[in-house]
């Protein structure tokens, strides 16, 4: 299939002007990157955002992968010698995967069937006969087809076999299939039940051990509960419909008349469905299903994600980490302004060790020499405890202690980058840097461990991963770019995401900045090896130099647009940082006049909100937050309390809620607000505060159930 089709195609499913589609394949299979669409060819694509791009680019590798599997198809047909010129026009019409399946089927290549050993039998005439139903005797019918050494001894032998062949038909048949689907699709039924004998094992899972439910209505997050629960040999898991339902369905296909061959062929409908239709469709539902339970989760966690990536930095400030822990003491870490270790000791504040006095003084001392601004404390094992440790401490000056998400820090930690980074020192110093780093700027630090771990969604492990690392790679890329990336401090991992770079030249200007020092300007970057003009076009937009030698260097304005600005300082008489710096000089420009065949308004309206705030940082500002001093843990929660909290994960069922006892509660979707509402995240959003009611509290279950009903709670 040509672009020009598949441009036919996209613009009628998305409504959208096929030219705009059209240029966005274009640049696609050119190698341009998502990020850069969006914000640099505004003209080229409409406008399109990132999510109608990614959009465009995941059903393009559909109707690519449809078309391929289609040549193969036709191919096979060929060789076989079975394709007609009706048969591949059915097949260069299909719109889906499951439609040119079902034309392909009566003709896949397969194993011994008992319908193929019928035919081998010579029974297909009689199975035509059958299927005519035009008569009662079909014992006479069948005698000439009794055949002892092809193995049909009897009359009996001779009808059963034709059956088995009808069967197949039935099963085979496009309409019919069509039709089945759709009732497996409409009113299936998702049913589970325990496996013998895994009563108590799987007591996890009691709620699915009698369960029904239609399969179109289930929830992603229950499906993927009961498949799990299938995996682990806990449940049996069926796709159920209305066995007379579909017989009469295919009844009024396949049944015309009342005489004795209409009769068997009811009956052989019947063994149709059971042993071939209703398995084929049973799997190809689960898969349909399985498929849409994915799209939701990976939905939920990118949503997660993207926020946690862009929570607010804290910024640059001289910061003392603090990895808790009782037994292992607390590791101490002190990091500049830029992320850089100065210093690491341990400290013994907690049993059983109690060296409270000297760990207060060693402290003070570290805050003191290292003119420490901030304390990250992590939030896992005694990160209450050395809060309240901290917070006890009169310190000279007045400083920030914050309690840090620790997810994932653990991972990092053992991972190849950390090892690279910090090669000669053990995992606890490397988990206390990471989470001082993650204070200063979440998402330069959380780039570099695997988001699957970083704490956020839910059933990660058990979606299809192909997809699912798709899906968080964008998340990525998109939070990354839309940030932007100081060329000169940011790390090789952070480096990887930007527009056009990847590993090997996020490798390359680390080794050129270490060579040569720090970059004056984008320019420069054409001297990096393998850095060409393809991804120079690509990345230097996103790439930001704060103290370069032009002051767009440091803005998000394309060095492909430096001439525009040029252009608009000439007219206002002034210089381009002139320009940057005086609203009212910018308010004397008409965009109008710098229209050009390569730069339309979207570009000149996103250069002119550059220049009024260049390079500027789209995550929001940082808001201290404290736990109830009085709690710690959850044996310290009593039901009715009202307590300052912060949400953690959001799922299609709630949101967690940190409350500062090591044990995150549930806010069911039912008690997030004194509304109906359909999807947590349009109430709450990842790290923001918010203020809850402990309902129940489950110590055995370590389960805290929350509410935020009656709260006044409004999302940030």
């Amino acid at each position: 299939m040509t672009s020009e089709k598949y441009s036919g195609i996209l613009a009628l499913e998305l409504n959208i002007a096929s030219t705009f589609i059209r240029n966005t394949i274009k640049l696609l299979e050119e190698g341009a990157t998502i990020p850069f669409i969006a914000r640099y060819r505004k003209e080229m694509t409409g406008s399109m955002d990132e999510v109608l791009l990614m959009k465009i680019r995941d059903r393009l590798i559909q109707l690519k992968d449809l078309d391929a599997r289609r040549e193969v198809i036709i191919k096979s047909l060929t060789e076989q010698e079975k394709l007609t010129g009706e048969l591949e026009l059915a097949i260069n019409d299909a719109k889906s995967m499951a439609e040119l399946e079902d034309l392909y089927l009566p003709y896949r290549p397969k194993r011994k069937t008992r319908a193929s050993i019928a035919k081998e039998k010579g029974l297909e005439p009689l199975a035509k006969i059958i299927l005519s139903q035009k008569y009662n005797d079909i014992e006479n019918k069948a005698q000439p087809f009794i055949n002892p050494e092809k193995g049909v001894r009897s009359v009996e032998e001779a009808i059963q076999g034709a059956c088995d062949i009808i069967a197949e038909w039935i099963n085979e048949h496009i309409y019919a299939r069509k039709r089945i689907r759709w009732l497996f699709q409409r009113e299936g039924l998702l049913c589970s039940k325990v496996a013998k004998g895994k009563e108590e094992e799987g007591t996890n899972y009691k709620n699915y051990f009698d369960f029904r439910e239609l399969l179109l209505k289930a929830p992603s997050h229950r499906l993927l509960a009961i498949l799990r629960g299938e995996n682990e040999s806990f449940l049996k898991v069926m796709v159920e419909v209305d066995g007379l339902k579909a017989r009469e369905i295919l009844g009024n296909i396949f049944i015309h008349g009342n005489s004795t061959s209409s009769e068997l062929v009811r009956e052989t409908i019947k063994d149709s469905c059971k042993r071939l239709l209703f398995p084929s469709m049973e799997t190809e539902m689960r898969q349909w299903a399985k498929e849409r339970a994915d799209r939701e989760a990976i939905r939920v966690f990118v949503e997660n994600l993207r926020q946690l990536l862009l929570a607010p930095p804290l910024g640059q400030k001289n910061v003392l980490a603090i990895d808790p822990g009782f037994r292992s003491g607390c590791k101490l870490v002190c990091l500049d302004k830029q992320g850089k270790l100065l210093h690491n000791e341990t400290i013994f504040p907690h049993p059983p060790q109690l060296e409270v006095k000297e760990a207060i003084h060693k402290i003070k001392s570290l805050v003191k020499s290292y003119k420490i601004e901030a304390i990250a404390i992590g939030n896992g094992t005694a990160g209450r405890e050395t809060e309240f440790l901290i917070r006890a401490i009169p310190f000279e000056n007045d400083l920030i202690a914050i309690m840090v998400n620790e997810s994932g820090a653990s991972v990092y930690s053992a991972s190849p980058v950390a090892r690279n980074e910090f090669p000669e020192w053990d995992v606890t110093v490397r988990g206390a840097i990471s989470i001082g780093r993650r204070l200063m700027d979440p998402l330069a630090e959380l780039v570099k461990i695997d988001p699957k771990s970083i704490g956020v969604g839910q059933y990660q492990h058990d979606v299809n991963q192909k997809l699912l690392q798709q899906s968080l790679e964008d998340t990525v890329v998109s939070c990354v770019n839309s940030v932007g990336v100081e060329v000169n401090t940011a790390s090789e991992q952070l480096l990887t995401y930007v527009s056009g770079l990847g590993p090997g030249l996020a490798k390359n200007l680390v080794m050129y900045r270490n060579e040569h020092g720090a970059f004056l300007s984008r320019e420069q970057l054409k001297k990096i090896p393998r850095f060409g003009d393809k991804a120079f076009e690509q990345a230097a937009g996103f790439l930001r130099i704060r103290d370069g030698e032009n002051p767009l260097d440091r803005s998000a304005v394309h060095p492909e647009s430096y001439h525009v600005v040029s252009d608009m300082a000439n007219k206002a008489h002034c210089s381009i940082l002139d320009l940057i710096e005086s609203p009212e000089l910018r308010g004397k420009i008409k965009l109008e006049e710098f229209v050009n065949d390569r730069t339309g308004l979207p570009t000149l309206q996103d250069i002119m909100q550059e220049l009024a705030k260049p390079g500027r940082d789209p995550r929001k500002k940082f808001e201290l937050f404290e736990f109830a001093k009085e709690i710690h843990s959850v044996n310290d929660l009593k039901v009715g309390m009202k307590l300052p909290g912060i949400v953690t994960n959001i799922t299609k069922f709630g949101a967690f809620i940190d409350v500062g006892v090591h044990q995150d509660g549930l806010v069911h979707v039912s008690n997030l607000a004194d509304r109906f509402v359909r999807d947590p995240n349009e109430v709450v959003k990842i790290n923001q505060k918010v203020m809850v009611e402990v309902i129940e509290i489950d110590i055995e279950r370590k389960r805290i159930q929350l509410s935020m009903k009656n709260q006044n709670i409004k999302p940030e």
